[in-house]
């Protein structure tokens, strides 16, 4: 019997007495490789938890700024156009986050159409009544505007500028333009000449 324990107790090998240590070291090494992980974890949460409620709010934000641009949009567009009907849809309702919008203009006596299907005139104050619709709901100190009413007649002329009149009192607009009566209504007129060639 005492011969059978021994041949077993031969079979264990060596005994590695630094066994302990290195136990210890790796375990330490573990403990802080886990602390790591668990902090990576509790991050990427954090994260995750951070960008829901990014979505959240954003969602909410676009929501309410596209109704409040929307119904100015629906109100501008027959004033600036002396009828006729506008309004924006969205691409994509169910996915705010992905949504296309689609600008859909009416001009006075004429069908539906998008943006895309309208003479320069009718796309120029579709915009004017788009651009301003947005500054109805977020008024910017500053304006600047190039050449905005070039490709309008005297009568939408006149009904956008009387506009740039009333919204001045939020904004100052700087407008260039070659419409003598864009330029009669303004408060202060800067004249560039170009030199003869």
């Amino acid at each position: 019997q005492l011969k059978g324990v021994r041949g077993e107790l031969g079979g264990i090998g060596e005994i590695n007495m630094g066994a302990p240590e290195a136990y210890e070291r790796v375990k330490g090494e573990y403990q802080e490789l886990k602390g790591q992980m668990d902090d990576l974890e509790s991050s990427i949460e954090q994260i995750r938890r951070g960008i829901a409620k990014l979505n959240r709010t954003s969602k909410k934000r676009f929501a309410e700024a596209f109704e409040e641009v929307n119904k100015h949009f629906q109100e501008l567009y027959p004033r600036l156009n002396g009828g006729g009907k506008a309004f924006l849809a969205l691409t994509d309702p169910n996915e705010l986050l992905d949504t296309g919008v689609e600008v859909n203009v009416q001009p006075p006596g004429k069908k539906l159409k998008a943006m895309g299907l309208l003479s320069g005139g009718e796309k120029a104050m579709a915009a004017i009544s788009l651009l301003f619709a947005v500054f109805l709901y977020r008024p910017s100190p500053f304006c600047l505007l190039d050449e905005v009413d070039a490709e309008l007649d005297e009568a939408n002329v006149g009904r956008v500028t009387q506009l740039l009149r009333e919204m001045s009192d939020r904004t100052q607009f700087v407008v260039i333009s070659h419409k003598r009566h864009t330029m009669e209504s303004a408060d202060v007129l800067f004249g560039v000449t170009m030199e003869q060639a």
